[in-house]
């Protein structure tokens, strides 16, 4: 039977789910062909869950039941199931309704009944939740905006699904049943309710592959090397606490255990009589399929392919990598892979090296993310040779290398790390990034918690790695880059920069500002530390230069006197080899371990303050400071070191106890405090000031290393969380450039922690006219593009632009067109002297400078004049496009531009009018919607920022009128998804008020599904 146009089978319906357990489930709309898959369905729900459902004893479907639950118009009538290795495991239908809760006969009706079956094996996992999210996408996409919904009192799992699903709603209680009528416009709380659910089940799904109870190693070689067997030497090698196989089809039919690592070996997963929640694939990519099946067949939970051979080998490995997550989804496995390097978990009752790495690094609290497998060596090579060993400066929590990231991704890893306690600082090694939105929010979330430090590969345009099908970003590096930081995240652009950030921020408290105080025995070494805060943007103190000669005991005794100063914010410790009479180290020891413990007793006496060290031919000194601080005498008093606060992570497998660290020495006397230095005034009025606030209750103090005397407390249950003692490790650099440059990520890191604390608010506007925009919008696409497909954009008329633009009390200047002198001249009478006269020509727009635009015309003859001089000069009327203008207040020409980037979202963009400023790149960019404090900062963040409040001796523009401006484009684009492009300019900022000259929109049909929209993994 031909299916009508209108009701095609709706392909962007179907979706990958993680649900809440960290397994996957497939949601898809039902088919006629599903009719056997739903008797087998039914068949295996309880009759307690079948009495919920119709409201009495119902064994089995009848024929007429199977065809309407299975026959839908995909409009008034919609089903979907949740299947699992291609069977329903739960399913949820919708049938439109009128106000007497009949059947309906007019698309005007806009409420509809709905109700869920989940089979019973599956309940509990967030089945029908899931499933509740995208039938009410399906139904606001149809013009349904309200459900209704009866169940049984007794039925008190599916009125919780329906009440926790955070959409308002109305109960009501009547002859025996429970009615539920809710509004299916997403609400602050339903999209809380959705992310942290979608939170709590991909962190799941991550620590279900980190921490697996067993292995198995698929394609393990029969002699040593290959890459199964060396897979399986690192897993062994590593001290793994879980079980672990080896599997090879090839192994002798007589083979027990493999030799010499003496591990179970077989020739397929079916002859593993336990569990396995792991599996390591290391076979040709031919032969991964089935080994797919055998392991969906088997419940393996997760899958962590090594093959090649997929999308970096061209279109035909791209299919085969599609059809690789298509088959591993289906079984409800997660995947990392393929062409993985591998996962490590450091933790003592895990123990994980399922990698190619040679050794297991060091445990520690750094979370790794690479999407290269060189650059993961690098990384980790890197890190063992700056803090080798378990408790050392470089320790690891958890690394995963996720090769052409088909499926598990640096999201994933986001949403693990955010409320994994033993990870304080997060690393991430980007090639590419999959869904840019999402990345946003979850890293700012994350930078919220913890610090986030980001190397993006591959940044410009077209250098993708040939594995990753990703989206085309078309916005620059630099607006990424910008973005980045928004959300709280550090960028830094190298693998050295990568870990120079990272083990300062893992190993020492948050700067309280930007003073610096710098100290040590080399002066130019001092000095070049000076410059380098200066270029960092820092505000260093003058350099206490020591004596070439001086002691460990001069070094302790400078540090103490600078930490305990109220001016300083963080010290910088320059040390060269020192030269000098007298026994400044013990017998047996070396002048590096010295000058280590005396800089360690410093600094332990102000743990509030970090310290990072730079050293000329001190290895020695590197090492120590490094490593754990040696064992204390007993009872000596140690200052704790305790776990800063964060979010209570949701329930996991409490890991087993840390080995506590050894004391620290005990702390030096405070010294007097300083005097704090006069603070230099700044070129640009600073935002508006605000009364301090403490950070927001779901983010820690701004003391990273958490060296506070409180103990951290649970913030749902208000109790003490118990404090984990640290040993102080202070960070050695080779360089000063580095440590400055380090410290100085830090110290904008802690900036934006203190200001993310009060992000301030998107405002309202009373005269925003948003639904008659949206009416304006929907016909205004069906009149233009009616046949353009979804994501291509069509240019507004001017007439329409600007009348969209008034609903958003954006209003334009009129602009009459001048084909000819004599129209020309009846414009201005219309719209009275004095004029300007500008041409519209491509070529010849937002470009002054080519003499293309005449102001002040005062007159009739003057205007003629000008025309004349304008075509003759420039070319013909019909070339040149002359309109007229009236002259508005004179002040300082702007840009507002707006735009959105099918990966990266939606921007707001800022700017001075002008050749230098886009020749410089100066232009300022927020994500959409931007809130007042966001955009305040925005207009004072270009470096021509000064031109607008009063450069050498200028009128102030209003600001004030700028930032409504820029806060009304932001609300329009967040709106309106169809809104692809707005352009105004200029935009001339006068000292009261402004007034936009120019303005362009461009609108699209948006995609079917964003990040706004249900959740979903993604899939290229």
């Amino acid at each position: 039977m031909q299916t009508p146009p209108e009701h095609a089978y709706p392909t962007h319906w179907e979706a990958d789910v993680v649900l809440r357990d960290g397994g996957t489930a497939r949601i898809r709309p039902i088919t006629p062909d599903d009719a056997e898959r739903l008797v087998s369905f039914y068949e295996q729900v309880s009759d307690e869950s079948k009495y919920y459902r119709f409201f009495a004893p119902y064994p089995r479907l009848s024929d007429r039941d199977v065809h309407r639950f299975t026959h839908h118009d995909y409009i008034d009538r919609v089903g979907l199931a949740a299947t699992i290795g291609g069977e329903f495991i739960g399913t949820v239908r919708y049938d439109r309704i009128n106000d007497q809760g009949l059947p309906a006969k007019s698309p005007e009706d806009d409420q509809a009944e709905v109700a869920f079956l989940v089979q019973d094996a599956h309940q509990g996992r967030g089945v029908a939740s899931a499933l509740l999210e995208h039938i009410a996408a399906v139904a606001r996409e149809r013009g349904i905006r309200r459900f209704a919904a009866e169940v049984l009192p007794a039925n008190s799992k599916m009125i919780k699904v329906f009440t926790d699903a955070g959409y308002t709603h109305k109960r009501t209680f009547e002859d025996g049943v429970v009615r539920l009528e809710f509004d299916l416009e997403p609400t602050e709380q339903s999209m809380a309710v959705m992310r942290g659910r979608e939170q709590r089940a991909e962190a799941r799904s991550v620590q279900r592959l980190l921490a697996p109870g067993s292995v198995a190693v698929i394609g393990t070689g029969r002699a040593p090397g290959g890459v199964g067997r060396t897979a399986l030497r690192s897993l062994l090698d590593s001290g793994f606490t879980g079980r672990v196989h080896a599997v090879n089809h090839a192994f002798p039919e007589d083979l027990q255990r493999l030799d010499p690592e003496d591990v179970p070996a077989v020739r397929t997963l079916r002859e593993i009589t336990d569990p396995v929640d792991l599996a390591v694939i290391a076979v040709p990519a031919d032969s991964v399929p089935d080994v797919i099946r055998d392991c969906g067949e088997h419940g393996v939970q997760g899958v962590l392919v090594l093959s090649s051979g997929y999308a970096e080998a061209g279109p035909d490995g791209r299919e085969r990598q599609r059809a690789l997550l298509r088959q591993a989804r289906s079984y409800g496995m997660r995947l990392i892979g393929p062409n993985a390097f591998g996962l490590i978990n450091t933790a003592p009752d895990v123990r994980l090296n399922a990698s190619l790495a040679p050794q297991m690094p060091g445990a520690g609290h750094i979370g790794l993310f690479t999407q290269s497998g060189a650059i993961g060596i690098a990384l980790l090579s890197g890190l063992h040779a700056r803090g080798p060993g378990d408790g050392g400066i470089a320790g690891i929590s958890a690394f995963v290398s996720a090769g052409n990231r088909a499926d598990v991704s640096g999201n994933d890893l986001l949403q693990y790390w955010y409320e994994d306690p033993d990870t304080d600082v997060v690393i991430l090694y980007l090639e590419s990034i999959g869904n840019p939105r999402k990345f946003a929010r979850l890293a700012r979330r994350t930078a919220a918690v913890k610090p986030v430090v980001v190397a993006k590969g591959a940044r410009h345009n077209g250098t993708a790695p040939p594995g990753h099908a990703v989206p085309t970003v078309r916005v620059p590096d630099s607006t990424v880059a910008a973005l980045m930081r928004q959300a709280g995240v550090i960028r830094v652009d190298t693998v050295t920069e990568l870990i120079d950030a990272g083990l300062l921020l893992a190993s020492q408290p948050l700067p309280a500002g930007p003073r610096i105080a710098i100290l040590g025995n080399s002066e130019s070494l001092a000095l070049l530390a000076y410059d380098a805060c200066l270029t960092e943007g820092l505000r260093p103190q003058r350099p206490r230069v020591l004596a070439s000669a001086a002691t460990p005991d001069d070094f302790r005794a400078a540090l103490a006197e600078a930490l305990a100063a109220d001016g300083c914010d963080a010290v910088v410790v320059t040390a060269i080899p020192w030269v000098g009479e007298g026994a400044a180290v013990s017998p047996g020891g070396s002048e590096g371990a010295a000058l280590a413990d005396a800089l360690r007793t410093a600094a332990a006496a102000h743990p509030e303050k970090p310290v990072t060290v730079v050293h000329l031919a001190m290895d020695d000194l590197a090492q120590t400071l490094a490593a754990p601080a040696p064992a204390q005498p007993a009872g000596s008093a140690v200052p704790a070191r305790d776990e800063a606060a964060r979010p209570e992570p949701a329930a996991r497998p409490e890991p087993a106890a840390r080995p506590e660290p050894a004391a620290r020495p005990e702390p030096a006397a405070r010294p007097e405090p300083a005097a704090r230095p006069v603070d230099p005034a700044p070129p640009v009025p600073p935002a508006p000031s605000r009364s301090p606030r403490p950070l927001a209750p779901t983010g820690p103090p701004p003391t990273l290393a958490a060296r506070q005397a409180a103990p951290a407390r649970d913030a749902e249950a208000g109790t003490p969380r118990r404090p984990r003692r640290e040993p102080l490790r202070i960070p050695a650099y080779p360089a000063a450039e580095r440590a400055v440059r380090s410290l100085a990520e830090a110290v904008r890191y802690a900036a934006w922690r203190r200001e993310a604390a009060d992000p301030g608010r998107v405002p309202e506007y009373d005269d925003i006219q948003e639904t008659a925009a949206g009416a304006d919008i929907e016909g205004l696409l069906d009149r233009l593009g009616p046949d353009v497909p979804t994501g291509r954009s069509v240019p507004v008329p001017p007439q329409d632009a600007e009348a969209l633009l008034a609903r958003y009390g954006i209003h334009t200047l009129p602009v009459l067109p001048a084909p000819d002198p004599d129209t020309a001249v009846r414009a201005a009478a219309r719209l009275g002297y004095p004029v300007a006269l500008k041409t519209t020509a491509p070529h010849l727009r937002h470009r002054p400078d080519l003499g293309g635009v005449r102001l002040d015309i005062a007159g009739e003859a003057e205007l003629r004049r000008t025309y004349a001089e304008l075509t003759d000069y420039l070319g013909s009327p019909e070339e040149l496009r002359p309109v007229v203008q009236s002259m508005v207040p004179r002040g300082v020409d702007t840009v507002v531009r707006a735009a959105i980037d099918p990966a990266a979202g939606a921007v707001l963009s800022f700017g001075l009018a002008g050749a230098p400023s886009q020749l410089l790149g100066d232009i300022a960019h927020r994500l959409i919607p931007a809130t007042d404090r966001e955009v305040a900062e925005q207009i004072r963040s270009i470096r021509a920022a000064p031109l607008l409040f009063g450069w050498r001796g200028s009128q102030p523009v209003d600001t004030a009128a700028l930032a409504e401006l820029l806060l009304r484009v932001s609300r329009l684009v967040d709106d309106h998804p169809e809104v692809v492009g707005v352009d105004l300019e200029p935009v001339v900022v006068a000292a009261q008020g402004l007034s936009v000259l120019g303005a362009t929109v461009r609108l699209a049909r948006p995609p079917a599904t964003t990040d706004l929209g249900p959740r979903r993994l993604p899939v290229y």
